[in-house]
């Protein structure tokens, strides 16, 4: 008998369904700017990019409700479902249908993110740890995150470009994201502890950064390339995180794990097949400039 926060999990998927309608937006507007041309400077004169930052912030602000009253290990999962809204609204945006295959596809994510959370049976976990706990896991994470996009900065195709971009822009998310429960705990005790302390500073850097990288990502190459990387690899960080540094667990041993095991694997592969699936069933007339595809998906 699982023992689930409702609410946590209500606020974890409208997070994800405003994260569709933001990434939706992003990518569209994204996908039109010329590699060579200033980035940000031509987005911030588009409405539909500003409507596609909007809905990242009202996501974040549910997503990090549901962190407020859950373990990452239970949100991260659900925002990953984040694909499940935007598969039906990006084809509607492209004039495309959804297969039925796509269809299939999204119904096994669905169903892994239920045994996950009901199998798994996620605990709370500490709201906070001390520097020294945290030093080791984020310095292996923004590490990874750094050598990403200096490679990327290299003379690689453009689909590695945007696969790499996205990578580090996942992993950065994830860090935001595994902060958000010590900034909200620190809230509790008042303005003074939240400007005090390295927790708040931290979250906006890797937020600033994972934003800027997403951008570049949906700009550098195909769809296909850069979404699975961005909408994995932020749960994956996040759970990473919640794990070894906020001591979350999974309350379950033996066959369960195994069970749990292969949920995580659909939902990988899950994820993987939609945003491919969604990148070749854009028609060419809503492709933007650059070559990629009008609508995509992050979280």
């Amino acid at each position: 008998m699982t023992d689930l926060p409702l609410l946590a999990v209500l606020c974890a998927l409208v997070g994800a369904l405003l994260f569709a309608i933001g990434s939706v937006a992003q990518q569209s507007a994204a996908a039109g700017v010329d590699e060579g041309d200033a980035l940000i400077g031509e987005l911030i004169r588009s409405p539909r990019w500003w409507v596609g930052v909007g809905g990242d912030v009202g996501g974040y602000v549910f997503q990090a409700t549901a962190l407020g009253l859950g373990s990452v290990l239970v949100v991260q999962p659900l925002i990953v479902s984040t694909l499940l809204f935007a598969l039906p609204l990006s084809a509607r945006f492209a004039g495309t249908r959804m297969s039925a295959k796509t269809w299939l596809t999204a119904i096994a994510l669905a169903s892994s993110l239920v045994v996950f959370l009901t199998v798994g049976n996620p605990t709370e976990g500490a709201a906070t740890a001390t520097l020294r706990h945290w030093a080791l896991p984020l310095a292996l994470v923004v590490g990874a995150c750094v050598v990403a996009v200096v490679v990327a900065g290299t003379r690689v195709p453009a689909g590695a470009r945007a696969l790499l971009l996205g990578a580090a822009c996942g992993g950065l998310y994830g860090v935001a994201v595994a902060l958000t429960k010590p900034v909200i705990d620190d809230l509790e005790h008042g303005p003074v502890a939240v400007v005090t302390g390295w927790e708040p500073w931290a979250l906006v850097a890797a937020g600033v950064a994972g934003f800027y990288l997403q951008q570049r990502a949906f700009q550098a190459g195909s769809l296909a390339a850069s979404l699975p990387a961005i909408t994995i690899g932020e749960p994956l960080v996040a759970s990473y995180l919640g794990f070894t540094v906020l001591d979350e667990r999974l309350r379950v041993q033996g066959a369960g794990l195994v069970v749990v095991a292969a949920s995580v694997a659909v939902m990988i592969w899950a994820t993987i097949a939609l945003s491919r699936s969604q990148a070749q069933s854009t028609p060419a007339a809503a492709l933007g400039d650059s070559g990629t595809s009008g609508a995509a998906v992050s979280p």
